[in-house]
């Protein structure tokens, strides 16, 4: 049995359909016996609707309340994929980055991640539970929510504590 992360970006879950063609992928992996850490982004131009709707309130959006608005999009997209993972049998919780608890600094909008918990979702694991996360989203040492920017990827260095242990 291995720990297995899968990543699916904004097309991949752009729909409810493609939603459930994941989730039957995910089952897939399952049935083999592996663990599993789905993280996903949001909804195939989600992101992009969401800017517009803060740069119709405010032409350069405040960053901080940017991100606050920005995090929903995952947050859609990781319920969806939880509910259609037990739609099909599966053991399944879904995960905010403040859930997780993915500590970031406060360069909102571009925030780097500090360190992320892996307690709870270890747990979870061990409990047979597919753990689904939200992408790019965490939370500062006040508690703020944030993201990562798009196209961000993991800096050089950072230890990711999912990898799998011997």
């Amino acid at each position: 049995m291995a720990l297995i992360v899968q990543k699916y970006g904004g097309t991949s879950v752009g729909n409810p359909e493609r939603i459930k063609h994941v989730a039957q992928r995910v089952a897939k992996f399952k049935a083999k016996g592996h663990q599993l850490v789905v993280v996903v982004s949001a909804m195939s131009g989600e992101t992009n609707r969401l800017i517009g709707l803060a740069k119709e309130i405010q032409p350069h959006p405040d960053p901080r309340e940017l991100d606050v608005i920005l995090s929903t999009g995952e947050q859609v997209t990781i319920g969806l994929l939880t509910m259609a993972l037990k739609q099909l049998g599966l053991h399944a919780k879904s995960y905010t980055g403040g859930q997780v608890k993915i500590l970031t600094d406060s360069a909102f909008y571009q925030s780097a991640y500090l360190s992320i918990d892996e307690h709870s979702i270890r747990a979870d694991l061990s409990n047979d539970c597919v753990v689904v996360v939200a992408g790019f989203q965490g939370m500062d040492e006040s508690g703020s929510i944030t993201t990562l920017g798009r196209g961000v990827r993991i800096p050089p260095g950072l230890r990711l504590p999912l990898r799998a242990r011997r």
